[in-house]
């Protein structure tokens, strides 16, 4: 068997053991596969001293600063869920304000699969309606980070029904449509919805020839840091996949939705059955 990546996790105080500790237990509940290197740091994490673990290490580090918030430094860009930024659009949620929600339309009965957890944020939009979302992650320490975030939005008390609507899974999309076991815990489930926010390239934001478009985020660069854009054959592959899932747990007709820069190309060379779009974003629906 082979050994555990280290994943390097930095703290601020001795107040956080317990919070260390807890990360542990998550770990080991949810079976990582990750080993934790923990280090004390000396003084305030500025913009210098994260600039300076960046270069200690070649992959992206965990700092839990003072208020035990578990975030990830690469390049000296310091990111985390923070799902606590979007109460505004989660409380008012809804197929007017929100453009995936226009193309999900799904209702407090639906159970959807986010096969591209990422940060957890569009999740949290889908979980607003009632719906249960099932939420696919395949870094180790990308899930570590929305399990993390998970456990310190339960403990305020006007999150905790929306927190128990997410079911974070450490495993890659593909692996799980394929799985007989994932899918018979779903029993006779009918899933409505599987959502694909795949890593895209970082020039597919903008128009070339206009240079029109939104600029790549400072949690989509990070992000590049841990995974890379699928190839063609990924694509196809995925997005295959993810139909005959969603075909096997509705007789009546799912959908999935891919998310897409507004320029991108189309995902796997397949043209949406239907599409919506703003000026940065466009959600387009495959429908089984």
């Amino acid at each position: 068997m082979s050994a555990q990546p280290i994943c390097h996790l930095y703290y601020a105080t001795d107040r956080q053991k317990p919070q260390i500790d807890a990360l542990q237990n998550l770990l080991d509940k949810h079976q990582l596969s990750l080993q934790l290197s923990v280090e004390q740091t000396i003084g305030k994490v500025n913009q210098k001293i994260k600039q300076q673990l960046s270069a200690l290490h070649d992959d992206p580090v965990l700092w839990l600063d003072d208020k035990d918030k578990l975030s990830l430094i690469a390049d000296g860009l310091s990111v985390a869920p923070e799902w606590d930024k979007l109460q505004r659009r989660v409380v008012s949620a809804g197929r007017k304000s929100e453009l995936l929600l226009q193309a999900a339309k799904i209702t407090a009965d639906s159970i959807v699969i986010d096969a591209t957890a990422g940060f957890g944020h569009d999740s949290l939009i889908l979980a607003s309606t009632g719906a249960r979302v099932i939420m696919l992650e395949q870094q180790p320490m990308m899930a570590l980070l929305l399990l993390a975030e998970q456990r310190r939005m339960s403990a305020q008390p006007n999150w905790q029904k929306l927190m128990t609507r997410l079911h974070i899974i450490n495993i890659d999309a593909r692996s799980y449509f394929a799985d007989k076991q994932s899918a018979s815990t779903l029993d006779d489930s009918i899933v409505d919805m599987v959502y694909l926010d795949p890593m895209f390239p970082e020039d597919s934001h903008q128009d070339s020839k206009t240079g029109k478009g939104a600029k790549v985020g400072k949690h989509m660069q990070v992000l590049h840091q841990l995974a890379y854009p699928p190839t063609l054959i990924e694509e196809v592959q995925l997005l295959q996949s993810a139909e005959d899932f969603i075909a096997g747990h509705n007789e009546q007709g799912g959908r999935v939705i891919v998310k897409r820069p507004q320029y991108a190309p189309v995902f796997a060379q397949r043209q949406a059955d239907e599409s919506w779009q703003n000026t940065a974003l466009r959600f387009d629906g495959y429908f089984a």
